[in-house]
């Protein structure tokens, strides 16, 4: 597949102008890239947040990177009669099917502090990514947690990271589906939203601390160095990216690696876009140059 510019911005949600938490994933039964996301309802009148809570999952899909078709939402995922919340999905191809671990509220919040309360880990396993099956919920601790992220670290065995208390814990499985607790593994600064994936000989992890994303590495998996250096902390030129980015993806394929994040319209405003740039290692460090015209290259995943 010849080299592509990354559109800016990527894809904004055509219903509610709220695209958020994306991952982005190639549909091996489609031939095609697709976008799943938070579809913030950004455009309907709330009450307090009550916008950010009562979002289904975005579908995008595109052959090139380039144009992107609005599919609609994921179906068939309510655990509870009603209208209810997801956020965050992660999605891999683990095992020979797709795996998705996605934050799951029941209803729609009208405030941050409640909101949180009943918030669960909800996993997913999937042949095509349009019918879910819903698996269990993943008992990675006994408090409220958002924002899965799936990583195998070593043959058959795997790691998940989340949102607990404003930190990120971790939880060890050798089936996706039973997990065991290991602890905190990062805590120097609040956030949400990590991200674990291995680029230039090291492995990385990227926390959205609401100012910029901050930047991690390790040898281990569980013991991680924080470079001095954040990324996506200044404002962008690009259309649509004149603010901080926050809770991104990164994507590896073909030997490098694309962070596709959102930004919001305006400070104050809950309209958001989702971007892409390009990540690179230089000088042992992850950085990003999002002003820059951005390609990418993707190869079709088997």
């Amino acid at each position: 597949m010849p080299m592509n510019s990354i559109p800016a911005p990527l894809f904004r949600d055509p219903i509610y102008d709220g695209a958020s938490d994306p991952v982005m994933i190639w549909n091996r039964m489609e031939k095609c890239w697709w976008l799943i996301y938070t579809q913030r309802r950004a455009t309907e009148v709330a009450v307090g947040v009550s916008n950010v809570f009562g979002s289904a999952l975005g579908v995008a899909s595109s052959f090139d990177g380039q144009y992107w078709t609005y599919r609609g939402t994921i179906p068939g995922l309510d655990l509870d009669p009603g209208h209810n919340t997801f956020w965050a999905p992660e999605v891999v191809w683990l095992q020979g099917q797709y795996h998705m671990y996605v934050t799951y509220i029941q209803g729609i919040q009208f405030d941050w502090d409640h909101g949180y309360q009943p918030s669960k880990l909800a996993h997913f396993v999937s042949d095509d990514l349009w019918h879910w099956e819903f698996e269990s919920f993943s008992e990675v601790s006994k408090r409220p947690v958002i924002d899965a992220c799936v990583h195998e670290i070593a043959l058959g065995q795997f790691k998940m990271w989340f949102k607990e208390d404003n930190n990120t814990y971790a939880a060890i499985s050798h089936d996706l589906c039973h997990w065991t607790p290991v602890g905190c593994e990062v805590s120097d600064v609040q956030h949400e939203g990590p991200n674990v994936f291995t680029l230039g000989g090291k492995n990385w992890m990227i926390t959205d601390m609401w100012k910029g994303l901050a930047v991690y590495s390790t040898q281990d998996f569980t013991h991680w160095t924080r470079q001095p250096e954040n990324i996506l902390d200044q404002p962008g030129t690009r259309p649509g990216d004149q603010l901080v980015g926050h809770h991104a993806d990164v994507l590896v394929n073909n030997g490098r690696a694309y962070i596709i994040y959102f930004t919001h319209e305006a400070e104050g405003s809950w309209l958001t876009r989702l971007q892409a740039a390009e990540l690179l290692v230089e000088d042992g460090k992850l950085v990003c140059h999002r002003d820059r015209p951005q390609n990418w290259d993707l190869v079709p995943e088997t």
